[in-house]
């Protein structure tokens, strides 16, 4: 595997992951009144729990992001390659 493929599968998975938070966080905002009473009978969690849980579910997904994707892309497109 050469190191342009691998430059192009960090590209890829950075804008996959990108979107994925971006529709997740747009899912979770816009969909609040119908996401929040559903998870809350699918995971015994009462509902005003269920905010702090997304808010940290987001968080570690985009530190997940970070530290998978985007900071190696970066990396290798800053050393030229």
């Amino acid at each position: 595997m050469s190191v342009d493929q691998i430059t192009a599968f960090f590209g890829w998975g950075s804008v996959l992951s990108i979107a994925a938070l971006l529709f997740t966080t747009l899912t979770l905002m816009l969909m609040r009144s119908w996401v929040i009473p559903l998870h809350s009978k699918l995971l015994g969690v009462g509902e005003d729990q269920l905010p702090v849980l997304y808010f940290k579910y987001l968080a570690n997904f985009k530190l997940l992001s970070l530290c998978l994707f985007i900071i190696p892309y970066l990396s290798l497109k800053l050393m030229g390659y």
